[in-house]
Order: C-alpha cells, then sequence, then structure tokens
C-alpha cells in the first residue's frame, strides 16, 4: 500500500499549526518551547515526504542539519528555563522581565 504524499503534507501542515496555536497562546515557557519543538518536526515530516517523492537525498540532509540545531536548542532552551526557574520560581513568560534582574 502506497500513501500518497498530500497525507503526509497534510500531516505536516496540521503539526505546524499546533504548533503556532501554541507559541501565541500558551504564556508558559516550556509549552512554547515543546510548541516550537513541534513546528521543527512538521517541518521535516514534509522534507521527508517531498525527498522521497522527488527521489531526491537533498530533504533528508535538510533533516539532518534541522535535527542537530533542535538538539542544540533544546540543550540551550532547556539551560535558560531553568536559570529562570531559579531565579523567579516561575516560568510563565507574562511574569518574567529580563530587563529587571
Amino acid at each position: 500500500m502506497i500513501v500518497p504524499i498530500t497525507h503526509f503534507l497534510i500531516l505536516s501542515a496540521i503539526l505546524f499549526s499546533i504548533g503556532v496555536v501554541g507559541v501565541l497562546t500558551r504564556r508558559n515557557a516550556i509549552i512554547i518551547f515543546m510548541s516550537i519543538e513541534l513546528m521543527l518536526n512538521a517541518v521535516n515530516v514534509s522534507f521527508v515526504a517531498l525527498s522521497k517523492h522527488l527521489n531526491s537525498m537533498d530533504g533528508q540532509l535538510f533533516v539532518f542539519f534541522i535535527m542537530t540545531v533542535a538538539a542544540a536548542e533544546a540543550g540551550v532552551g532547556l539551560a535558560i528555563i531553568i536559570a529562570l526557574y531559579r531565579r523567579r520560581a516561575s516560568v510563565n513568560v507574562d511574569e518574567l522581565n529580563i530587563m529587571k534582574w
């Protein structure tokens, strides 16, 4: 059974939309961070689907680099969130004001 590329692109669009809604509506820094990761993974799904459809390795190469950047972002982002929580005892972005440290 062959799954058409449109199914993968629709899945990618839905995941990306959920990520955008999460970034725009949530105030918790961890949820915003997870939403950004969801958007990166949605782009990865579309790159892999298009790479398979076009019989090219270019999309999979981009996915490799995106995963590398996402791993670095996860390490740095979580370290920043932990530092903010230790300083302010909250990860609510409405309560955080970096300029008043």
